[in-house]
């Protein structure tokens, strides 16, 4: 089984994402705790509500350089919501620094007499990095779903791996960088493409965690 450790930062329904996790395969873990990052086999930063708040209680519970030292191992860390927006350097939310692991930052969406904010719905995703391992058996078109009202903006495009529309807006999905994956939409509330892609990284992360010896 894939430990997971689930990043509880008192921000958001970490056990919706622990469900999603569980039917996927997984053996998800909430906690705090650095000893159990470091013992994980993976990692999951999940969350809803605001950046500057996230930051701050991720900085008050002594996890951020934990889980940037985690990440830079090479482990696999899949951020979903929030968590993906706390990847960046910054958001236009607040003023607090992000973690910094992707270089870009969090916009909110321009105003259109179309278009509600925040964007709260199922939207269809176009894949721009087919290949990856996370979208095995998702197809191009699938729909998820989503809750926000801000928007990643990577310095370089070429880190997403999947964007979706909202208006005329064009913006980020999903982002794939080496062993960092992040959706800005809830894929354990986004059946049956959501639950095939958490299978998928539970796959990813098997494929990378040593057989014990009996």
């Amino acid at each position: 089984m894939a430990n997971i450790a689930v990043i509880d930062y008192d921000m958001g329904n970490l056990h919706s994402a622990c469900k999603g996790l569980a039917l996927a395969g997984a053996t998800p873990t909430i906690t705090d705790v650095v000893a159990d990052l470091e013992a994980a086999d993976a990692l999951v930063l999940p969350g809803d509500g605001a950046f500057d708040p996230a930051m701050r209680h991720l900085r008050e519970k002594g996890l951020i350089e934990p889980i940037k030292r985690e990440i830079a191992t090479g482990k696999p860390f899949l951020g979903i919501c929030l968590g993906l927006q706390l990847l960046f350097d910054g958001s236009d939310e607040g003023i607090e620094p992000g973690l910094g692991l992707i270089s870009g930052r969090i916009r909110k969406f321009k105003k259109e007499p179309t278009i509600a904010i925040p964007h709260m719905g199922w939207n269809q995703l176009t894949l721009t990095q087919p290949a990856h391992p996370l979208w095995q058996g998702v197809k191009d078109g699938d729909w998820v779903y989503f809750v926000h009202s801000y928007y990643a903006e990577p310095s370089d495009p070429a880190v997403n791996a999947a964007t979706t529309t909202h208006g005329t807006q064009t913006v980020t999905a999903a982002i794939a960088q080496d062993n960092i994956m992040a959706m800005q939409y809830h894929p354990e509330k986004s059946a049956p493409a959501g639950l095939t892609m958490l299978a998928n990284f539970v796959a990813l992360v098997k494929a990378q965690t040593p057989m014990a010896v009996a």
